[in-house]
């Protein structure tokens, strides 16, 4: 099946270098000297450097050309995808829709499969994620992800799509706890940077992982996710990438913060929103997630990293 990647970032310029490696695929980027630049050095040296095309990739800043595909890799930043499916929703009704983002919107707590179901409510969905990084994927190292579709024989289909000889697609029908898994991650590594950049050790990074894992079930569970799913690639195996690699973008925010210093603020970091929209979600449900809300409240400064630790640290012993 024909495949268009939305969204000329640095993981959706890997999808369609590994794609444009196995077949024809299209590339979007709303940019036109962006897509000038990429045609013409066939690399995305503002997002991915070193990283060349193959042959059958090509680059478009026509969307409805790239919307012709059958299958439509939609691999935009998670709180600009309304906006971005607001603005397409005629070219997007009825296809099949892939969303590559991870995390919470903003305002409503909702996941990009909920957004999708919104604004293009006639459209086919799916959700691609797990533990990847762009680098790693359009390098062609082998890469395990989750496919999550409601849909098990739509699921198959994109299994077989989008699976390449490196890059290996396990499906769920789990579409709310693989969400859920790809978001809350992410805050979790803003907790675990932040304790290395302030140099609380290994063991900290270790106890802010395991019981930020127990804090993700918690409320994946309570919004209707199944277990199994965030003890996958989804949930466990992202985390554990995400909170122990610099190739995080999550993970150097946590460090920049737990060592004062400033953070690059044109770089995207989905766990920044995502902390804030749980925090305020677990208010809303009462459940109790320290970890989610010592982030949120470093993020808005209302807390230090001093201050932050001392809260979890003192709170009542309990069984694990």
């Amino acid at each position: 099946m024909s495949i268009a990647v939305l969204g000329s970032g640095a993981f959706g310029t890997a999808l369609a270098i590994t794609m444009g490696q196995v077949g024809p695929t299209l590339l979007w980027a709303r940019n036109t000297d962006h897509v000038a630049a990429m045609q013409n050095t066939r690399e995305n040296a503002l997002r991915l450097p070193g990283k060349a095309f193959p042959i059958d990739l090509t680059v478009t800043a026509d969307l409805d050309r790239a919307a012709s595909a059958e299958i439509l890799l939609i691999a935009v930043p998670m709180q600009k995808l309304r906006a971005f499916l607001q603005d397409h929703a005629t070219a997007l009704g009825g296809k099949m829709l892939v969303a590559c983002c991870k995390g919470m919107e903003l305002g409503t707590g909702l996941g990009p499969l909920d957004i999708i179901d919104q604004e293009v409510p006639d459209a086919e969905k799916a959700l691609l994620t797990g533990p990847s990084f762009a680098a790693d994927i359009a390098a062609g190292m082998p890469t395990g992800l989750t496919l999550a579709c409601a849909d098990d024989h739509r699921g198959r289909l994109l299994q077989a799509s989008l699976s390449t000889p490196t890059l290996r697609l396990y499906r769920s029908l789990d579409e709310i706890g693989a969400s859920l898994g790809g978001a809350l991650k992410n805050v979790i590594a803003i907790a675990c940077g932040t304790s290395m950049g302030a140099g609380l050790g290994e063991s900290a990074r270790a106890a802010l992982l395991t019981r930020g894992f127990a804090e993700m079930q918690r409320l994946a569970l309570r919004k209707g996710a199944q277990p199994e799913t965030l003890a996958g690639l989804s949930g466990f195996g992202d985390l554990v990438l995400t909170c122990t690699s610099s190739q995080s973008r999550n993970y150097r925010l946590g460090l920049s913060i737990g060592k004062g210093n400033a953070f690059d603020a044109s770089i995207t970091v989905e766990g920044a929103a995502t902390a804030m929209a749980a925090h305020l979600q677990a208010q809303e449900l009462e459940i109790d997630l320290p970890i989610t809300s010592a982030v949120a409240g470093l993020l808005e400064k209302r807390l230090d990293v001093t201050e932050a630790m001392s809260g979890l640290l003192s709170r009542s012993l309990k069984e694990e």
